[in-house]
């Protein structure tokens, strides 16, 4: 099988899943998928076919692209991710770019709760290297995940911290800003069938979920310094109800910003 007749195999010519299987070969092959249009009537190994074969079928039974690869890109880092992980989204660097526009300190304190892959406080620690960045999890095999990008990427200086939200962190410790993208997907919501591969606990939260958003707002202002911000990933309907909680709890300066798509799904306030 040459790579033409590979990246045939599955869907339609310009369709996602004929990227999907650029993709699989670029893995497979190391060759970059510029050249494999260029290199088209090369010959896989059969290793190669092989592996590619077993990479397709796993798709087809649901799993994401980014665990039969390993990797996913996320800003400008190519991290690891493992089933301990959820995928990083693109709408997710909608949030990183919310806290890079912020007008905070030049030494700036900033801790991201729940960071799975590390996305999120590596992007913005490798944008903002005196920053003092933070980065949390409740799962230690995940956490792993993000201290091995970390390493990946030379991003040493970050900081990590194993336990469920604000008690991963030692007391009297204050922020500038606090990051997160917490589990927001209703436990009923029906496009939670379509994401069964990833981790449960890192999607969904109770009261229609809420609760986390909540939870990290309402707690959040005794971590955070005179003129700190929190900065929250939420679901496209759950913007209005996201600032009303900001309001609720006495943040100031809230805004709404939308994604790559449209849609609300950054919403930030500030605690002075």
């Amino acid at each position: 099988m040459n790579i033409a007749q590979a990246l045939a195999l599955r869907g339609e010519a310009e369709s996602y899943e004929r990227q999907e299987n650029a993709w699989l070969l670029e893995h497979i092959t190391k060759i970059d998928s510029f050249d494999l249009i260029m290199k088209k009537d090369q010959q896989l190994t059969a290793d190669q076919e092989d592996a590619y074969i077993d990479a397709l079928n796993r798709i087809e039974d649901g799993e994401p692209l980014a665990y039969v690869t390993g990797s996913q890109p996320f800003w400008t880092l190519d991290l690891k991710v493992t089933k301990d992980t959820l995928v990083p989204r693109p709408d997710t660097e909608v949030l990183v770019e919310s806290v890079l526009h912020l007008d905070l300190p030049e030494d700036a304190r900033v801790v991201d709760l729940g960071t799975g892959t590390g996305a999120i406080a590596l992007s913005l620690a490798s944008e903002r290297p005196e920053w003092q960045v933070t980065a949390t999890d409740i799962y230690a095999p995940t956490l792993e995940v993000a201290k091995f990008n970390a390493e990946k990427h030379d991003l040493n200086h970050v900081k990590f911290s194993c336990g469920s939200w604000f008690k991963a962190l030692e007391k009297n410790q204050f922020f500038d800003v606090i990051v997160s993208n917490p589990p927001y997907i209703d436990p009923q919501d029906k496009h939670i069938k379509g994401l069964a591969a990833e981790p449960r606990r890192a999607l969904v939260a109770g009261n229609n979920g809420l609760a986390d958003i909540e939870f990290i707002i309402q707690n959040g202002k005794k971590w955070l310094t005179a003129n700190g911000w929190i900065a929250l990933e939420h679901g496209y309907d759950q913007a209005g109800v996201v600032y009303q909680l900001f309001k609720k709890y006495g943040y100031k300066d809230i805004q709404t910003i939308k994604d790559y798509g449209g849609n609300n799904r950054v919403t930030i306030g500030c605690s002075k």
